[in-house]
């Protein structure tokens, strides 16, 4: 039979059972004693809850976070004609929106970080989810004339969302090792592209559904609750570096100075975050608008008429929404494989796999803009490829993060990473995308043509970024081992075997 802490005793067990902690360390069963006392039915449903909080679940539970996360960020990108026609603003005010998102993103992530390596994380990611999804759905009900508080509203979600990216990963650190580390974090950040997928697919669907597209913001924020709620219950909160130390505990704590230093010197740390940063840059801008540029293309080629309707067509959104789901779905799989099968060949493999696969995605994004103006399943089957490619890298770099960086500053590193990749990245982009396309339109006549064009033309500018990511990349290769090796040495120093206990 198993035994509670506080001596009572817990039905349906044998003596031979063993019992696992949150730790994930196993005691031997305990025989029956006749000084101890049935449970409680409070204690019986701890008891029971407590044997639920399995590494696996926590995983699931942290994963299935990540995927609303993403899913409500794209939900306003899956209605976005509609918002531009609703709103009546131009496409640089449109790509305003998930410009101001990103910016508020970007400067919460360090300040969920510093709390995050250091208070109680599984009650900051519930604080986090419970406060974006309030705010996503109190904006779905901001009228016509108020633009401005519609894009502060973004900008607020943008802090809740930050608790949750800066965090949950670290989480994930401590409960795996690894191979199955690498796993679990490419099950998480499977959540980024079927997230964003989903999130396409669910605002135009809502819209559609309801015959208006303020209800695309009404259902992600009942799923975001039940989500905290998961957490709040299911995710249990393991010692910092638990999994890397073989039971060993952390002697000291280094000071914030002190991991802003270190991380600054670290040399694989600050090249994998500026190619996270052209990552960045491009999902972002590719996410605000290749619908619209599909839809622009359509137009040219008299396949389809300019929207002039309440309720735009969400073809193109659905599309390339299905398309973002199974792209990020095979690319993180074939990521996860190919970086443990080059592993067998070279230490150095995680970085060479995303230089790789970065520098062939940017052959294929450029194939876009070339084959748009006449078909419209050649773009597809380019983005295809290409979104394959590009979503390899999202789970290895993590990994890299997490091979690099001791776990005392891993929060701290994976804020001030999303802190940078956003600034340099998609906290720009959608924007500067727009900026560009506006200022071409008006150097020329306007005509439905030269719209498609100008977007084109802007876009471009995306696949020289991902050839940058590329050589950032090989530069982390060539450090990559080294970093990790001074990682090691680290966690070492800072550990110490647990203290025997006398019985």
């Amino acid at each position: 039979m198993c035994v509670e802490s506080d001596g009572c005793e817990i039905e349906g067990c044998s003596s031979s059972d063993e019992v696992r902690t949150l730790s994930g360390s196993m005691s031997p069963g305990l025989k029956s004693n006749p000084d101890l006392h049935p449970c409680k039915p409070g204690q019986k449903f701890r008891a029971a809850l407590l044997r639920c909080r399995s590494p696996a679940a926590a995983a699931g539970i942290l994963s299935f976070g990540n995927v609303l996360n993403y899913m409500d960020r794209y939900t306003v990108v899956g209605v976005l004609l509609d918002i531009q026609r609703h709103y009546k603003v131009s496409d640089s005010r449109i790509g305003l929106l998930q410009t101001v998102f990103i910016c508020s993103f970007m400067v919460a992530a360090p300040i969920f970080g510093y709390l995050g390596d250091r208070f109680n994380r599984k009650v900051i990611l519930s604080c986090g989810i419970f406060f974006w999804s309030i705010v996503t759905l109190s904006s779905s009900f901001i009228g016509k004339e108020y633009y401005w508080l519609f894009v502060l509203s973004r900008g607020l979600v943008g802090i809740g969302e930050s608790s949750y990216s800066s965090i949950s990963p670290t989480i994930i650190g401590d409960l795996f090792t690894n191979n199955s580390r690498t796993m679990m974090l490419s099950v998480f950040y499977l959540a980024i592209p079927l997230g964003s997928g989903l999130g396409y697919i669910l605002g135009s669907s809502a819209k559609v559904a309801a015959g208006d597209w303020h209800w695309a913001l009404r259902v992600s924020p009942v799923l975001g609750i039940t989500a905290g709620t998961l957490i709040l219950v299911f995710v249990p909160e393991p010692k910092r570096g638990s999994a890397d130390q073989m039971g060993g505990r952390i002697k000291t704590r280094t000071s914030w100075v002190c991991d802003m230093k270190a991380l600054a010197k670290n040399r694989s740390y600050v090249f994998s975050s500026l190619a996270t940063a052209a990552v960045s840059f491009a999902t972002g801008a590719f996410g605000m608008w290749i619908p619209v540029y599909l839809a622009r293309a359509q137009v040219v080629q008299k396949t389809a008429e300019t929207c002039t309707k309440e309720i735009c067509s969400s073809t193109d959104s659905l599309i390339f929404g299905a398309i973002t789901c199974v792209t990020g779905l095979l690319g993180v799989v074939i990521g996860a494989a190919t970086t443990r099968l080059c592993r067998q060949k070279t230490e150095r493999a995680d970085p060479l796999v995303c230089a790789v696969s970065m520098l062939g995605s940017a052959i294929f994004i450029c194939l876009i803009f070339v084959v748009a103006k006449k078909s419209i399943v050649g773009a597809y089957v380019c983005i295809f490829i290409g979104e394959t490619l590009l979503f390899l890298n999202w789970a290895i770099t993590a990994d890299i993060l997490m091979f690099v960086v001791i776990p005392t500053r891993r929060a701290t590193a994976v804020a001030f990473q999303s802190f940078t990749s956003h600034l340099l990245g998609d906290a720009g982009s959608p924007y500067l995308i727009g900026l560009i396309s506006d200022a071409l339109q008006e150097s020329y006549a306007t005509s439905a043509l030269w719209r498609f064009l100008s977007l084109g033309y802007a876009l471009m500018l995306c696949p020289f970024i991902i050839v940058l990511g590329g050589m950032f990349f090989l530069a982390t290769a060539l450090f990559f081992l080294d970093d990790r090796e001074k990682a090691e040495k680290q966690i070492n120093q800072l550990t110490r075997p647990p203290s025997s206990v006398k019985v």
